[in-house]
């Protein structure tokens, strides 16, 4: 079972952690639970066994990234002042930016906001659900969600103005 579903695992846990090492630690602390509470999972009669545990394993996978999350939340990361310039919305980012390059781009940003990011956004959870997981408000969910993409839409313009003058320089 490890072989077959560790990529999976470790995907989902890649877009948590700050770095491979932590996302391998978290990947086998996800395993490390299921080997655990195996008895537990209750498959729903249905025609896809192998998705209904999939499910199952995810939840505890997002679920041990939450809590490696909250056992390193001492430190302040909700008050972040800067002030951004807005992207030019008239290139296509998703034309010129790989997915590598984007979830680079994620890793970049504080835990708080790349938590909230990752569960509304990639995840589909609503902002009542996000603030009860991380225990904030859902307003405070908005708002880190709000900072997340500023500073996202920041990273990236970086990288595609580095991406310009790094083109233009070449082929002088």
């Amino acid at each position: 079972m490890y072989s077959l579903l560790y990529s999976y695992a470790y995907s989902i846990t890649y877009r948590y952690a700050k770095d491979e090492q932590e996302a391998n630690a978290l990947t086998n602390d996800s395993f490390l639970k299921v080997f655990k509470n195996i008895h537990l999972c209750k498959l729903e009669k249905s025609t896809n066994i192998v998705n209904s545990f999939k499910g199952w394993f995810r939840t505890i996978i997002v679920h041990t990234c939450i809590d490696r999350y909250r056992s390193k939340k001492n430190v302040k990361v909700f008050d972040i002042d800067t002030q951004y310039t807005l992207a030019d919305h008239s290139e296509n980012g998703e034309d010129k930016l790989s997915y590598k390059e984007i979830m680079m781009a994620v890793k970049q940003l504080s835990p708080a906001y790349k938590m909230v990011f990752n569960l509304h956004v990639i995840d589909g959870l609503s902002h009542e659900e996000v603030g009860k997981l991380l225990g904030i408000s859902a307003g405070t969910s908005k708002s880190n969600l709000s900072k997340a993409k500023e500073h996202l839409r920041s990273i990236l313009e970086q990288k595609m103005n580095y991406n310009k003058e790094h083109n233009a320089t070449i082929r002088q």
